[in-house]
């Protein structure tokens, strides 16, 4: 599969500089050959069972010196209470990323598969829990692995490298992470709800089978994952994700919440609201409608029209 090049606004969000410098969002295949003997650099490859057994899949061919961590196996997200999907404490969360080989000092380049918007999301939502334990020197791959096989890049077989175990100590950033009580205050104050589930789910014209429940939180907009990542690949820019904000009446900066059913697709919506907008006032609520919902019972919105499409 062919995949286009990146839209010219996200084009100027990827790395141009040193890795000493502050990671950027985005990173290409050019500029991830380009660095990487780079040795604080850290290619973490987060494919998993969506294709199959993510071992064997990673093993048939990975970018060279990758490191694998299956983002549904590996320990990225858990169970608290009667929620699925939820972050993790901070100290299971530091136990999992020193055990990949990533001190505080690395660059992590993110690896998705590359080829649909929910797969990207897999990166999203490991990209927003380096965030939340303050880990800044964290990309992800623009275009992920097929990307990197459609520009010519070498592929290495096998099971990858054993690596170091790393110490990491986290510096965990509450800022970035939304809770119930939260959504049910910004709903009093009008801070904007940012929906990022397909279009069917939000109006509840369709029941998302593992929340069970139709419709969405009252008052919120719909931005889904698939249209900001149209080709399931490359984000949109900043020019395209103003225009969206624009139709939805919803201002560019300032607070707003991301969600989704269990805090996945919504790290789609956080990461190109809060890092390709730059807008830092954006938090992802990982409960989302499981939690809402499924959990609380909570009221929902069924037939709302606040939406891009």
């Amino acid at each position: 599969m062919r995949y286009s090049a990146l839209p010219s606004a996200a084009a100027l969000l990827l790395a141009s500089t040193a890795l000493a410098g502050a990671a950027e969002p985005l990173v290409d295949p050019a500029w991830l050959a380009a660095h990487l003997d780079d040795p604080e650099l850290v290619v973490l490859d987060i494919r998993d069972v969506e294709e199959g057994s993510s071992a064997e899949l990673f093993a048939k061919g990975h970018i060279p010196g990758a490191i694998h961590s299956d983002y549904a196996k590996a320990g990225w997200r858990t169970k608290a209470g009667e929620v699925i999907g939820m972050l993790p404490p901070a100290d299971q969360v530091e136990a999992l990323i020193g055990g990949l080989g990533i001190g505080n000092d690395s660059h992590v380049v993110i690896v998705p598969h590359g080829q649909t918007s929910s797969d990207f999301g897999a990166a999203t939502r490991v990209f927003w829990t380096f965030d939340v334990m303050g880990h800044d020197q964290v990309s992800i791959l623009a275009g992920g692995q097929a990307g990197w096989v459609a520009a010519g890049q070498p592929v290495e077989t096998g099971p990858g490298r054993t690596p170091e175990p790393a110490a990491f100590t986290a510096r965990f950033r509450p800022e970035l992470v939304a809770s119930a009580a939260d959504v049910r205050a910004a709903q009093e104050a009008g801070v904007p709800l940012v929906d990022a589930r397909p279009k069917d789910q939000y109006t509840g014209q369709a029941t998302p089978s593992n929340v069970g429940v139709a419709g969405t939180i009252p008052g919120a907009v719909s931005l889904p994952h698939d249209v900001l990542v149209p080709d399931g690949a490359h984000p949109l820019g900043r020019t395209e994700l103003d225009t969206l904000l624009a139709k939805l009446n919803v201002q560019g900066q300032g607070e707003q919440i991301a969600f989704c059913n269990t805090g996945h697709w919504a790290s789609v919506g956080w990461f190109v609201l809060n890092k390709l907008g730059q807008n830092p006032d954006v938090r992802m609520y990982d409960g989302s409608m499981y939690e809402w919902a499924k959990v609380e019972g909570a009221p929902t919105e069924v037939g709302a029209n606040r939406t891009v499409n």
